[in-house]
């Protein structure tokens, strides 16, 4: 029957064999490193971060090269690479949508298109065309479209103002009221 190594010794014994010279190495650097100076220790900080560099730098990131590849022009994230594509499409940045009063301009994704009726580019475009920029005109993109939605609101804000000769009135000596329109016209038939 051989002898197999771990029952003739003890663990002992067959530990310091196989790792007698780790053991030695390992005492030998502790001592080394508690007996440094204070410049040593900075000198070897500064050395081990020059060769980390120098490892990073011979990565082979497909980020890093500068070349992205983005062939759906998906936009950048924060750290400079496309954001997932679920989340583009969840945020709808696949969808377009043109502005013509402010020049044509093209927004992508509805939230940047809500957002820019906000903004100075179609405010000045609204301002260019005489037409004050408010709620009304929310989702009006096309000039046409605006310039008719104005022209409709100043009819129906004509039609509601404040009308004299319609609206204003007068009291006979026995407490009737009459339009500004029909007491005239009494008076000029002589009936009151």
């Amino acid at each position: 029957i051989p002898c197999v190594p771990w029952q003739s010794q003890t663990s002992g014994q067959y530990q310091r064999r196989v790792h007698g010279g780790n053991i030695e190495a390992t005492k030998e650097y502790v001592e080394k490193k508690q007996t440094r100076t204070y410049k040593e220790i900075q000198e070897a900080l500064l050395e081990a971060e020059r060769e980390s560099d120098d490892e990073e730098s011979e990565d082979d990131d497909p980020y890093t090269d500068g070349a992205i590849y983005n062939p759906l022009k998906i936009p950048l994230d924060f750290d400079k690479r496309p954001i997932p594509y679920w989340l583009y499409k969840f945020r709808g940045l696949n969808r377009y949508f043109t502005c013509e009063i402010c020049g044509g301009y093209q927004y992508r994704g509805p939230r940047s298109f809500q957002r820019h009726f906000r903004e100075w580019r179609h405010a000045h475009g609204m301002r260019c065309l005489g037409i004050p920029n408010t709620k009304d005109f929310h989702l009006i993109t096309q000039i046409d479209d605006a310039i008719n939605l104005y022209d409709k609101i100043k009819q129906v804000k004509a039609k509601s103002s404040y009308r004299p000769d319609e609206e204003e009135e007068f009291e006979d000596i026995n407490g009737t009221v009459f339009r500004k329109r029909d007491y005239d016209r009494l008076v000029r038939q002589g009936v009151l």
